[in-house]
C-alpha cells in the first residue's frame, strides 16, 4: 500500500478507553497512513491497533497528584501547565506529522498546543468535535464559573484555527456553525465488525471464564446460567434474561434510573417476567458509590454485576445480551453515545435515555425505544421481558431486529472512508 503520509492522533485521555479515537487510527492506518497516537495509558487498547505496524503508540507521563498539595484552582492551572508541556515534547520528538487529529473534549490544553505543533511543521489540524468541554466543566463547576466561561472562549477561539472539524451529530454540526461560525463534517460512529451476535459455542465459553469472577453466571456440571454444556453448547430454556448497560458513572449518567427500575422490576407482582441479570461495565468516579448501593439492596429476582472486560471480551458479552440500556444523557445535547451503536452492531435493541438528539440514532419503537425517567424504564423493561425466552421470536422483537440489521450493513470503516477520509487528502 503506498504511504499517505503521517497522522498523528492526539487525545489526553485513557487511549484505551477512547474507542473512538481507536477507530480513527486503525482507519487511517488501513488507508496506509503512518500513525502515531498519543494520549495516557491505562486500559488495554484495541489488539489490532498494538500489532498494527502502521501505527505507534506514544503514551505521556501521568499528571502529578496536584491537588495533595494545592488549592483546586491552582491544580487546574497545574494539570494544564504539565499537559502543555509534555503533549508539545511529545509531539516536537517525533516524527514530522502531515495532519494532527485532536479528540475533543478535552479541549484545554490540546487545541493551543496542537494548534501551535501544526503551526510550527505546516501540519494540517483536524478537530474531531465528541461534546464541549465547557459544557462538561459546568456541570461541577456550574455556568458562571470563570473557568467554564475560559474554557468556552479556549474552545471557540482555537476551534475556528482548524483547516478541518468533524463532529458526531448534525445538531452539533448546526450548533457548532451557530455559535462560532465552524463548519464540521459529520462522522457518525457505525459498529466495527467485531461487534457481532456472540454465537452459543463463544457464549458458553465466555460465561465458563467471566463465572470464575461472577459467580452468578455459573452452573452446575459444566454448565452455565445460560448455556447447557454439550458438543455443541446449547441455550437453557430455563435462562435468566441479560441486561447490559455500559456507563462512565459520571454526573451525566444518572444511574439512579436504572436502580429505581431494576427495583421496579424485582418487585414487580407478575410470574411471567424472568430472573434478570444485568451486567453494567465501565470506570468511573461515581461507581463506588453506586455499587455500595446495590449491595445494600435485598434482590430477588435481579442481579447486578459490574465487570472490566477485556476489549475483544466486550463485543461478545453485548452480543450475548437481550438488550441493552444506555443512561447518557450529553452536557450540551449535541453528542451520542457509542455504546448504543455499539449495541446495535451486536444486533441489540436499546432502551435510551431521552435528550434532544437521540432521535438521530435511536427511533422510537423502531430499533429501540427512549425513556424519561425511571417510571418508563421500568414499565419498557417488564413489557419487553413478559414471556421470556419465548417472546423473542415475537413480531414486536423481529420487528425491531429488521431495523437493527438494516443499521448493521454500514459499519465504521465503510463509514469513515466516505465521511472522513477526504479531510485528509
Amino acid at each position: 500500500m503506498v504511504n499517505q503520509g503521517s497522522v498523528c492522533v492526539v487525545g489526553l485521555g485513557d487511549v484505551g478507553r477512547s474507542p473512538r479515537l481507536q477507530l480513527h487510527a486503525l482507519s487511517l492506518a488501513d488507508e496506509g497512513f503512518s500513525v502515531d497516537i498519543i494520549g495516557y495509558s491505562g486500559a488495554s487498547p484495541k489488539p489490532r491497533l498494538t500489532k498494527h505496524t502502521n501505527v505507534r503508540l506514544l503514551y505521556l507521563p501521568p499528571v502529578p497528584e496536584f491537588n495533595k498539595y494545592v488549592p483546586q484552582l491552582l491544580v487546574y492551572v497545574l494539570k494544564a501547565v504539565w499537559q502543555s508541556l509534555t503533549l508539545f515534547v511529545w509531539l516536537l520528538f517525533r516524527r514530522r506529522s502531515d495532519h494532527v487529529l485532536i479528540q475533543t473534549p478535552p479541549a484545554v490544553p490540546t487545541l493551543a498546543v496542537c494548534w501551535l505543533y501544526c503551526v510550527l511543521a505546516a501540519a494540517h489540524l483536524v478537530i474531531d468535535w465528541h461534546n464541549y468541554a465547557y459544557s462538561l466543566m459546568a456541570l461541577t463547576l456550574g455556568d458562571s464559573s470563570p473557568l467554564v466561561k475560559l474554557s468556552y472562549w479556549f474552545e471557540c477561539y482555537f476551534g475556528r484555527k482548524a483547516h478541518a472539524n468533524m463532529c458526531v451529530t448534525k445538531a452539533m454540526r448546526l450548533d457548532l456553525l451557530q455559535r462560532w461560525g465552524i463548519l464540521a463534517k459529520v462522522v457518525y460512529d457505525r459498529p466495527p465488525e467485531e461487534f457481532q451476535r456472540t454465537s452459543i459455542q463463544d457464549r458458553h465459553q465466555l460465561f465458563t471464564r467471566l463465572s470464575v469472577r461472577y459467580p452468578v453466571l455459573g452452573g452446575a456440571a459444566g454448565s452455565t446460567a445460560f448455556t447447557i454444556a454439550g458438543h455443541p453448547p446449547a441455550l437453557r430454556p430455563d435462562r435468566p434474561a441479560l441486561l447490559v448497560s455500559s456507563t462512565s458513572w459520571t454526573e451525566d449518567e444518572d444511574f439512579n434510573i436504572l436502580l429505581s427500575a431494576l427495583i421496579d422490576y424485582d418487585k414487580s407482582p407478575r410470574q411471567d417476567i424472568p430472573n434478570l441479570i444485568c451486567a453494567i461495565t465501565g470506570k468511573g468516579p461515581l461507581k463506588d458509590h453506586y455499587i455500595s448501593i446495590v449491595l445494600a439492596t435485598k434482590w430477588n429476582r435481579v442481579s447486578i454485576i459490574t465487570p472490566w472486560l477485556e476489549p475483544e471480551d466486550y463485543p461478545l458479552l453485548l452480543g450475548c445480551a437481550d438488550l441493552g440500556v444506555s443512561l447518557h444523557t450529553s452536557s450540551s445535547g449535541l453528542d451520542l453515545p457509542m455504546k448504543i451503536v455499539d449495541m446495535f452492531g451486536c444486533g441489540l435493541p436499546v432502551l435510551a435515555h431521552d435528550f434532544r438528539c437521540v432521535g438521530e440514532l435511536v427511533q422510537d419503537g423502531e430499533n429501540g425505544y427512549v425513556f424519561r425517567d425511571a417510571e418508563e424504564l421500568s414499565v419498557r423493561l417488564i413489557d419487553w421481558f413478559k414471556g421470556f425466552p419465548e417472546c423473542c421470536s415475537s413480531s414486536k422483537h423481529a420487528h425491531m431486529h429488521r431495523h437493527i440489521e438494516a443499521f448493521q450493513t454500514l459499519r465504521w470503516h465503510q463509514n469513515w472512508a466516505l465521511n472522513a477520509l477526504p479531510l485528509f487528502k
